[in-house]
């Protein structure tokens, strides 16, 4: 089976992709995954004739994407692809729940969101299937989905033998939304065309990161190029939520530890950098800047000059206190080999971002699959071999150092040249796009088809808690029950991300 050859932010039509049976598709996505590609995203879409997969995989190191797809018709069943490509257990259990095609042989097919119009309604939170381990000296945790700070909803179920983990499921759910439907409901009149304030809040604290994603994807479809100018502005943003994230996740972990000069410090440094989104949009998150066709603030001279005072005193302030921090033994002896996720299990599950490159994988869809002003100013990837909390850490406190230089390079090369914002208008027809932005917790997908008249029938989003709470689970096997709030901090990973 052949594959459709395009790039982060190009469209194609829905008509160049190749299409072929289910078996042929399994068998071309397994191929192609041994070779070494990723799979970006996998869903399914009812049609007049039945239903259809489609498929989307990356090619890093060519910074290509392929995209292929299969007619199910009236079938409800194929053979499930996860046994030889792992990566897609969650996007075989969400078709299931979604639309009741059996991946069969699938080696853990429960529910993923409990959506409202799911195909099973019998399947619900309150009978989840969770996995048991039998014996006189084993005990159960629950911990959710209510927490005991101000957090999201999930519920954590730990099998234990003493304090040791032997196996941690991860129920979600609890935030489902129905975001995707939302981006291709009916407009009604006087309603706006484009929904950017929708996409902010697919995970509020990737509120730049999402709509960078949705901005481009609409921009892509109607063939129009934003300026440099813009580009520019949503650079800094999506790098200052980043360093505002980073710094935060400092705080927390330093927290967990009990290292509370470090939770201080890093609090107060993180107040700086979303004050200084603030200054920039009017919002600390970013929300209301990035909107289909530019942005909706400037940069003047005055606010550059303030962004450079502040990003060198955090970068200054974050590198003294976090080579302080990370040279002390105490905070070593429960970073250091705490939550290990191996090389080959980063790469088997699929996880991305930071965590990612703390296993020693080299993936940054910055760097891989350049998008806006980072076609310009390249980023280079950067790893670790440790995959454990140490290594999520010092991952963060490097990215800080990156992100912050990036952004100065940004405003000293800033022009006020082109335009802030350009009209958007009709969109391609029968068109099928993917955008890949590197948000702070790694890759977002926002993945695109529309109708005859240019207007969304399908809108998939991926998060990337979606490819990454796994890794969590699989962190803590082996570790002390009391290491699961470190493990934890050390993702940072999104509910609402997650359940869409």
């Amino acid at each position: 089976m052949n594959w459709k050859i395009t790039k982060n932010n190009k469209p194609i039509g829905i008509a160049d992709i190749p299409r072929g049976n289910v078996q042929q598709l399994r068998n071309a996505l397994i191929n192609q995954c041994r070779q070494g590609k990723r799979v970006v995203s996998f869903f399914g879409h009812p049609d007049r004739k039945g239903m259809v997969l489609f498929a989307v995989l990356t090619d890093d190191q060519n910074s290509r994407l392929l995209v292929a797809c299969a007619d199910l018709g009236a079938e409800r069943a194929y053979p499930s692809i996860t046994p030889e490509v792992p990566a897609l257990h969650l996007f075989e259990r969400e078709i299931f729940e979604q639309f009741g095609i059996e991946p069969q042989g699938h080696p853990w097919l429960k529910p993923v969101r409990y959506p409202f119009r799911r195909f099973d309604p019998s399947q619900n939170i309150g009978n989840y299937p969770f996995f048991r381990i039998e014996g006189e000296d084993i005990h159960e945790v629950g911990v959710g989905p209510i927490h005991a700070g101000i957090i999201e909803p999930g519920h954590f179920r730990f099998q234990c033998r003493g304090e040791k983990i032997h196996h941690l499921e991860i129920q979600l759910g609890y935030q489902h939304r129905g975001v995707e439907e939302l981006f291709v409901g009916p407009i009604n009149p006087g309603e706006p065309r484009f929904k950017p304030h929708l996409a902010e809040r697919i995970a509020g604290d990737s509120a730049v990161a999402h709509a960078t994603a949705y901005a481009q994807i609409m921009e892509s479809l109607a063939r129009i190029e934003v300026s440099r100018r813009a580009q520019a502005i949503r650079a800094i943003a999506l790098e200052l939520e980043r360093i505002a994230v980073h710094v935060g996740d400092l705080g927390a972990i330093s927290n967990d530890i009990a290292h509370l000069l470090g939770s201080a410090v890093f609090g107060a440094i993180r107040t700086a950098v979303i004050n200084t989104s603030l200054s920039l949009c009017g919002s600390r998150f970013g929300q209301g800047l990035i909107r289909p066709g530019g942005v909706l603030y400037d940069l003047d001279d005055e606010l550059k000059e303030r962004m450079k005072r502040t990003l060198n005193k955090v970068l200054e302030d974050v590198i003294r206190m976090s080579e302080s921090m990370l040279a002390t033994s105490s905070v070593l002896s429960r970073l250091e080999k705490t939550g290990i996720v191996t090389k080959q299990q980063a790469l088997d599950i699929g996880l991305v971002g930071p965590v990612a490159r703390a296993s020693g994988v080299a993936m940054d869809t910055r760097a891989d699959h350049p998008f806006g002003n980072y076609r310009y100013f390249p980023i280079h990837k950067i790893t670790m071999p440790g995959g454990d909390v140490f290594a999520r850490t010092f991952m963060r406190y490097v990215e800080i150092k990156q992100s912050v230089n990036f952004i100065l390079e940004q405003l000293e090369h800033f022009s006020r040249e082109g335009s802030l914002s350009d009209p958007v208008e009709n969109l391609m027809a029968e068109g099928f796009c993917v955008s890949m932005v590197e948000g702070w917790r790694g890759e977002i997908a926002h993945v695109v088809l529309t109708d005859i008249q240019g207007n969304p029938v399908r809108y998939k989003i991926k998060d990337p808690s979606f490819n990454n709470w796994l890794g969590l689970a699989i962190a803590v096997r082996n570790n002390g029950i009391s290491d699961f709030p470190l493990c934890n901090k050390s993702f940072n990973l999104s509910y609402s991300g997650h359940d869409l």
